[in-house]
């Protein structure tokens, strides 16, 4: 006897029914975006990286290989470990660093307020009353290295405020003959 054996649909092996148009597209563009993130962001993001790993290469390259001053403010940890609190506002500001094993050096050019000054001195530990009048602080060594020449027209006074190690000792010199806004140039040298 036989008996009646029922219908089975999709048996393994069989064949399938056509794909309609529209399931064939969400295939597709599904299995595009997928290859899209799998492949396309990792390598963007490498692409992105690199560019700003370069160019802050370049940055680094330029501040390292100055040999004079440069345009722009000292760093923050340039700033923290030489002690020179360029005052807000301040302008027309240049830096050169200089280090080798027994000294670093830090020269700073700027001008600014006269509040501004006095917020600087008073933030170095001195006071505007400290500064010596026609007393040029900054030796004839630090002047070549940076170019700089006190012998030009102007109110010229400085000072010196030296710390005990490892704090820095400061050579201060400041140009007030533009009134209201001194031009400011600072020594901050530190033993490592």
């Amino acid at each position: 006897m036989t008996g009646d054996v029922p219908y089975q649909a999709g048996r393994p092996g069989g064949p399938r029914p056509p794909e309609g148009r529209g399931h064939m597209i969400r295939r597709r563009t599904l299995t595009l975006l997928i290859i899209v993130l799998l492949i396309g962001v990792p390598a963007g993001y490498l692409m992105i990286s690199a560019n700003q790993s370069r160019a802050s290469g370049k940055d680094k390259e330029a501040r390292y290989s100055a040999t004079s001053l440069t345009q722009g403010w000292p760093s923050k940890v340039q700033r923290r470990l030489y002690q020179v609190p360029v005052p807000h506002p301040a302008w027309w500001v240049t830096t050169y660093e200089t280090n080798n094993w027994k000294t670093s050096r830090l020269y700073v050019e700027f001008e600014t307020t006269d509040a501004g000054l006095s917020v600087f001195l008073t933030s170095m530990g001195v006071q505007q009353d400290d500064l010596k009048r026609d007393s040029i602080t900054i030796s004839d060594r630090d002047q070549e290295i940076t170019g700089w020449k006190f012998d030009r027209p102007g109110i010229w006074s400085g000072l010196v405020n030296e710390q005990k190690n490892p704090a820095p000792t400061h050579d201060v010199v400041v140009n007030e003959g533009k009134p209201g806004f001194p031009r400011v140039y600072v020594v901050s040298r530190t033993i490592p």
